[in-house]
């Protein structure tokens, strides 16, 4: 299986085996998700004044079904620049909110696989990581009767791209979500269980949404429980497919199905359980991008701060010894 955690040659650095290290190599990535406000190159002068390691942005509307094509010469130019930054060593591209690849509707599910498509042109193109997609709701037609589509939809619109590029582009990462509704991938089983209906497909892989997964009813409030997330990648066959973490707080309760983000230690999962995850050995090196509210327009450098000490915090809980009669 391909490890999605090579796929640049800096986010390179961070890549490891599978079987987690015994000591930390490398730290995950602190990095948020930043307006494009200004054109491609002022979201990357964002991502750099946040001093964020990586940078999470939207390649066109996450809200409309237009896509307004960025020229040639600025997507090579946010590639030059990012590959020359001292900050920024990674970049992932979001994709629409409106791309469904689990509904029935066939035109629905046509103009969302050539949106896709089109977003993995304009991501390869700028040098990304990875495109992160929601793939959708079976609007109540049941997971089993959407998981065979979305598999084919997710490969076809890879095929779609690489045809676009003359060659493979950057990898297609499924979200897990909240459980709001319909929406598949509610689950790791749901997630594995997409990647399987898609053959397996290499170019692949997942994000992992921390407010999501809380919301979705999985809890990681101590150290027991965070580690039980991770050996549930790894049952699930996902751990060397995950290739980041979107690092958020959580407005509502835990098995709440609600996907609302909240600043880091604002929230009902807390800074301590936020850092016992993502300090977890098997995490080294990956890029955990925040996408909190902030003061209304993002994450500030304040919440990028907050999500260092959570990694600190997570570290020196780990390093404590384990209480009596724990595993």
């Amino acid at each position: 299986m391909k490890n999605l955690r090579a796929t640049s040659p800096r986010y390179a650095s961070a890549a490891r085996a599978r079987t987690p290290p015994t000591r930390y190599r490398r730290a995950v990535l602190l990095g948020a998700h930043v307006r494009t406000a200004g054109g491609l190159l002022a979201a990357l002068e964002r991502a750099e004044a946040l001093g964020a390691q990586a940078v999470q942005l939207f390649a066109a509307s996450p809200r409309v079904w237009a896509q307004a094509a960025h020229r040639p010469e600025a997507l090579h130019a946010y590639r030059e620049a990012a590959h020359e930054s001292t900050v920024v060593e990674a970049t992932f591209v979001h994709a629409a909110y409106l791309i469904n690849l689990a509904t029935g509707d066939d035109a629905l599910r046509a103009r969302s696989r050539e949106r896709l498509a089109g977003e993995l042109v304009a991501a390869s193109e700028l040098g990304a990581a990875g495109v992160v997609v929601h793939v959708g709701s079976h609007r109540g037609a049941g997971f089993d009767a959407a998981r065979a589509r979305v598999g084919r939809e997710l490969v076809a619109a890879l095929d779609m791209a690489a045809a676009r590029l003359g060659g493979e582009g950057c990898p297609l990462l499924v979200e897990n979500t909240a459980g709001a509704g319909g929406t598949v991938g509610r689950s790791l089983g749901e997630l594995a269980a997409i990647l399987d209906a898609a053959g397996g497909d290499e170019r692949l892989g997942v994000c992992l949404d921390t407010q999501h997964l809380f919301a979705s009813g999985v809890a990681f409030r101590d150290r027991e429980e965070a580690d039980e997330v991770v050996a549930g990648l790894r049952r699930a066959d996902l751990l060397g497919r995950l290739a980041c973490v979107h690092l958020n707080d959580s407005k509502v309760a835990l098995g709440a199905n609600r996907d609302r983000h909240a600043n880091l230690g604002e929230g009902h999962i807390g800074l301590e359980a936020l850092g016992l995850l993502i300090s977890h050995p098997a995490l080294d090196g990956l890029p955990g991008l925040l996408e909190v509210p902030g003061a209304g327009e993002g994450p500030r450098r304040t919440d990028l701060e907050a999500a260092r000490r959570a990694l600190e915090l997570g570290r020196r809980l780990r390093a404590a010894p384990r209480r009596r009669g724990g595993s």
